[in-house]
């Protein structure tokens, strides 16, 4: 009996002993977990510390004058408040200066951004093939990187006035001389000041790009006995989707921003083949017409939201088996 006694504390005092270890053991997890917890908040405070400042800036500089943009277009004006929902971007729309200005900035966008991205990727494969006179070739296109905006339009201005180098030339050939920036063919000379200037650095992405390309692929695809076209269109341009797809959203952001160029050209009302929605934005805000301006403004952004949504679903369509 005694036994049974001793051997039924032992028991007991092993138990104790062993819900003790669990005890200390689920303490100390608990202890680990706290200090991971603080961890964790404290680097979260920190990083919130650091982000703070551009935190409140976007909020002050971006976000919240989203907000203000889309008020004023559905009020009447910033005095009476008073709540029109769609009547400011029905003005907009019957507006004949917007619709003028919309048209020549489609057009823009849709002849110039084309021309930038293929003559830079064509102008970058031939780079890559090692063509005579690289070096020239290349800084003829950089050169507009270095110089001001104001000498290239100084420049644009001598070659296509009315008594300009151009039409002195075109003389030689029975053309008869036009001033080149009031016509029908203004958008002409600004789609060939937008390539000159932009081509450069366009090239510059698509020759990186190109760099990156697996070279085993290729020299697979020579042993094959592809020639030179099908290695470019089957694997290089396959490769150079994403890059096709920046540079893309890259020019339509520019092409959006030739006012400064065609401002120096020829002012703020300049010929209707050449008044851009950029102009009809000075106009507007010059005007103090803020309803009709971030009703354009929306409008304009929407437009921008879906082209740049087409193009990321275009390239991730023909990109899709060659990422990551």
């Amino acid at each position: 009996m005694k036994r049974l006694k001793k051997t039924e504390k032992t028991d007991k005092k092993i138990k104790r002993a062993k819900k003790a270890e669990k005890i200390d053991k689920n303490l100390i997890k608990q202890m680990k977990k706290n200090r991971n917890k603080k961890r964790i908040w404290k680097d979260r405070a920190g990083s919130a510390l650091y982000l703070a400042p551009s935190l409140i800036g976007v909020l002050l500089f971006f976000i919240l004058p989203f907000f203000v943009v889309i008020y004023y277009a559905l009020v009447d004006n910033p005095i009476n408040h008073n709540f029109v929902f769609l009547e400011n971007f029905k003005n907009v729309l019957g507006n004949s200066s917007f619709r003028l200005a919309a048209l020549n900035t489609l057009k823009f966008s849709a002849v110039s951004v084309p021309l930038a991205v293929v003559l830079s990727l064509a102008m970058a494969a031939a780079l890559d093939n090692k063509i005579p006179f690289r070096s020239h070739f290349r800084s003829f296109f950089l050169s507009p990187m270095m110089v001001p905006v104001a000498s290239i339009v100084l420049i644009w201005q001598v070659l296509f006035h009315h008594n300009g180098v151009v039409n002195d030339f075109l003389a030689n050939f029975g053309v008869e001389k036009i001033d080149w920036l009031k016509s029908e063919y203004g958008q002409v000379v600004v789609i060939l000041l937008f390539l000159w200037k932009n081509l450069g650095y366009n090239m510059i992405l698509f020759m990186a790009a190109i760099g990156s390309i697996p070279k085993d692929l290729v020299e697979v695809a020579t042993l094959e006995s592809a020639s030179k076209w099908q290695i470019f269109i089957h694997i290089k341009i396959r490769y150079l989707s994403s890059t096709i797809l920046f540079v893309t959203i890259l020019s339509l952001i520019n092409s959006f921003k030739v006012f400064r160029e065609i401002y120096l050209l020829s002012s703020d009302y300049p010929f209707d083949s050449i008044y851009m929605l950029q102009h009809f934005m000075n106009n507007t805000f010059r005007n103090l017409d803020y309803q009709k301006l971030s009703a354009a403004a929306i409008i304009m952004s929407l437009v921008m939201v879906v082209i740049i949504g087409v193009l990321f679903l275009t390239e991730n369509y023909f990109g899709k088996d060659v990422e990551g």
